[in-house]
């Protein structure tokens, strides 16, 4: 696990959004492409395509858990409630640890505006913030499939 842990964190700090480094970094312990993982995941940093909502930390770890379930479970519905069931947990985990899913709660600047931007560099924003939850997403998600 420290493996994932460290490749995650350090996939993050040489350029790839959140959501790219928790989905690209289960890619090989699951058995899916990683260049496709890079690219399915690519729109979904700084809260989906810096809306800021839902945190790219756990999207990625949605899709992993998708990934995790679609090699499971062979019919759809099964596959669905799985997945439903495994994102619940998954959240309530990070909620007690982060006490929010929503990066603009996690992170408390606009990543859209020159000064949001200033702050997250300012205050460290990604070492600080964005690489702990990052690595609860890697634990938890390791935890669940393991």
């Amino acid at each position: 696990m420290e493996n994932i842990e460290k490749n995650t964190i350090d996939s993050f700090r040489n350029g790839l959004n959140c959501a790219q480094a928790v989905f690209a970094a289960f890619s090989e312990k699951l058995g899916y492409d990683k260049e496709m993982a890079l690219r399915t995941s690519a729109g979904f940093g700084g809260g989906m395509g810096h809306l800021q909502e839902t945190c790219g930390v756990v999207t990625g770890a949605f899709m992993v858990i998708g990934m995790y379930n679609s090699q499971l479970y062979p019919d759809n519905q099964t596959r669905k409630e799985k997945s439903y069931q495994m994102i619940q947990d998954f959240n309530s985990r990070f909620l007690e640890i982060h006490l929010s899913t929503k990066c603009m709660n996690l992170i408390d600047c606009d990543l859209n505006t020159d000064e949001g931007r200033a702050l997250v560099k300012e205050r460290r924003i990604h070492e600080t913030i964005c690489e702990g939850c990052l690595a609860t997403s890697v634990r938890v998600l390791n935890d669940m499939i393991s």
